[in-house]
């Protein structure tokens, strides 16, 4: 029996179908409608190569809609990722499985990105494609020359964030992004007429893209629409309008077949509609056979490309980049920085500290590629003459984003993980929330990805509670594997950028000031911030009180410590850049820096959720209970009650 395109399709559906009715869980729908489309993209145009699944030039592939991960696991395993066996596909959804429910980067190799949070792929895969022209620039295309694929659904174009990812990509003029639109008018609750009459063809045209139709149960016809994406000098959308569950005969084209097991009776009628006798988990050899030669495919291309690097002299800065380690003299000016602002202790705000740490490393880090969403001169993120990365050559470092957190935080998941970028972006702190699932998603993978979150407290001022953080703080920090970095001057910021660009592993986010601060620190010696908490000033007399503090509000501590020991109370002061940090320390220093004072008093201008972890639930917090207001920032101070003279008072009347 030929191994034809129908064959090999359905070979995607009945697996699919098998995983999902053997956990009695998952969503077989959009892989049997889809399988067509992918069976044509993975065999004819997507370049990869099964055996080297990390190879540096392959096409990306991100699975927007990805509770269709059996989709994926089914295209991965067919096309010989050994790491993705037949016994993976039964595992499907189970606890130690490579296959989980949705696609995780990390855990499965040919997983680009973690997806299921709809809309998210698409705007991490417009990271992905910014990525790949800013290598190119830099590296030359015969190094960096591929393509960026994305499958996305009905809700993945619903979702809000989209509007912001096909604007970007739109202006950018991203050619090399294709958008795989399963075009199966289905959602959970029932048809998308329901809730949604968009004409998606018209909007992402508006958006300047170019936009066809296909029937993407016709292989032939889409073959013809992936040549004519290859060929457009802009994103291409290719609505593929396909049926739901393709091959059931009873559940196809129905919201039954979305998310949930087909069933013994139908699982056994889709078999015998599709003219598929093998029993759930067995190929026939034609079949596999077939699918094993075109995950070779890009074999011979691979090693090309290899011989290439071999030859270039960009070979050792290309590999290093594409490691994702430091060039060997990253932070010697930011060191001579550090040592400077010791022995001055400059007052200025932490962003405009930031901006001058920026100044230091920029250049001796080309990877860095930085951001805004459109609040560039506020967060102090652009260094000076840097060109803006734009066509036709996108060989600048600095991305105009607009007013788009969210994509802006998806896109900068999306560069991160392509390799040879890091990027860093700024808006105000309060819009982490806008940003919010995207900072998740980055934590989940474990990317170095820097968000600059400027304007952290009511400290910004006159613009009020709207944009004044009081809860962001303690929301950020209750997130795993996300460092939350509030430095206070100088010393404390360039300590903690050092610290972020070090982190492979972890995002990060820098709390900011918009007000000027004092300088505190007087010595250069050590990364004090590495340890997420340190004494800063012991007590002249036999302590008593122990403050804890970080940001702007350190030389509040600092001078309610004067104003304790001059009435003859002992008080120590801990700054605590990096709660996270301090946790990764051993017992004996976090019990050392804690202290066995009989007062223990935290301020910090927010709430005061997650600070019993250093002053107890008896401890005193001075801090804010509410949201802010509009006045000047010394203003806010005095009338929240967030001073040295009310630290002071918290204190004595805990004596």
């Amino acid at each position: 029996m030929p191994a034809t395109p129908k064959l090999m399709a359905d070979a995607i559906r009945v697996l699919s179908m098998d995983a999902v009715e053997k956990a009695n869980s998952g969503h077989p729908g959009m892989p049997m409608g889809m399988a067509d489309v992918a069976t044509v993209l993975w065999t004819k145009f997507l370049k990869y190569d099964s055996a080297r699944p990390d190879w540096a030039d392959r096409d990306r592939f991100v699975l927007s809609a990805g509770h269709g991960s059996m989709l994926l696991y089914s295209l991965l395993h067919l096309s010989g990722f050994k790491a993705v066996t037949m016994d993976s596909l039964r595992g499907f959804r189970q606890l130690g499985s490579n296959t989980p429910g949705h696609p995780e980067y990390g855990h499965t190799p040919g997983v680009e990105t973690t997806t299921g949070p709809l809309g998210q792929g698409l705007a991490t895969a417009v990271g992905m494609a910014m990525a790949e022209r800013k290598l190119a620039a830099r590296f030359g295309d015969d190094l960096v020359d591929h393509r960026t694929w994305v499958v996305a659904g009905d809700g993945c174009l619903m979702e809000g964030v989209s509007h912001e990812a096909i604007s970007l990509a739109g202006r950018l003029k991203l050619a090399k992004l294709t958008v795989l639109w399963d075009d199966n008018h289905i959602t959970i609750d029932g048809d998308v007429a329901i809730s949604d009459a968009t004409d998606q063809i018209a909007r992402f045209k508006a958006a300047g893209w170019a936009a066809r139709r296909v029937d993407g149960h016709d292989p032939a016809a889409v073959r013809r629409a992936l040549a004519w994406a290859t060929k457009q000098d802009r994103p291409t959308l290719i609505a593929c309008r396909t049926t739901i569950g393709m091959g059931a005969p009873h559940m196809a084209g129905t919201h039954d077949v979305h998310g949930k097991a087909l069933g013994k009776d139908e699982v056994a009628a889709t078999r015998e509609a599709l003219g598929w006798p093998w029993p759930p988990f067995e190929l026939p050899d034609e079949v596999a056979k077939a699918w094993r030669r075109a995950g070779r495919r890009g074999g011979r291309v691979r090693k090309a490309w290899e011989a290439k690097l071999a030859a270039s002299p960009h070979k050792a800065e290309f590999e290093r980049a594409m490691s994702g380690e430091l060039p060997r003299h990253a932070f010697e000016a930011l060191d001579a920085f550090i040592a400077e602002a010791a022995e001055k202790k400059p007052a200025a705000a932490t962003r405009q500290h930031s901006g001058s740490v920026l100044e230091r490393i920029f250049g001796e880090i080309p990877d860095l590629l930085g951001g805004s969403a459109d609040l560039t001169g506020s967060n102090n993120t652009y260094v000076k003459n840097t060109p803006i990365f734009d066509g036709p050559d996108y060989a600048g470092r600095y991305v105009n984003y607009g007013v788009r957190e969210f994509g802006m935080a998806a896109a900068m998941n999306g560069l991160a993980l392509h390799g040879g970028v890091i990027p860093y972006g700024g808006t105000f702190l309060v819009f982490s929330d806008y940003s919010r699932p995207a900072i998740r998603l980055a934590a989940l993978m474990g990317v170095r990805v820097v968000h600059v979150g400027t304007h952290d407290s009511i400290g910004l001022g006159e613009d009020g509670p709207t944009h004044q953080p009081v809860e962001h703080l303690a929301a950020l920090r209750a997130m795993p594997n996300l460092n939350v970095f509030r430095p206070a001057d100088a010393v404390e910021t360039a300590e903690c950028w050092k610290l972020a660009l070090g982190a492979k592993t972890t995002p990060s986010v820098m709390a900011l000031s918009r007000q000027k601060t004092a300088g505190v620190r007087g010595d250069a010696g050590e990364n004090q911030s590495a340890r997420g908490a340190y004494q800063l000033a012991g007590a002249g007399l036999p302590a008593q009180v122990t403050i804890f503090a970080t940001g702007t509000e350190i030389p509040i501590a600092l001078a309610a410590k004067d104003l304790l020991e001059a009435d003859g109370i002992g008080a120590r002061v801990v700054s605590v850049p990096c709660f996270e940090l301090f946790e990764d320390q051993p017992a004996d220093y976090q019990a050392a820096v804690i202290g066995e004072t009989e007062v223990r008093v935290a301020v910090e201008a927010g709430v005061r959720q997650g600070w019993d972890r250093f002053i107890g639930q008896d401890g005193a917090f001075v801090g804010m209970t509410g949201f802010g207001a509009s006045a000047p920032d010394k203003a806010l101070y005095k009338h929240f009650g967030i001073t040295a003279e009310a630290v002071a008072a918290a204190a004595k009347a805990k004596l």
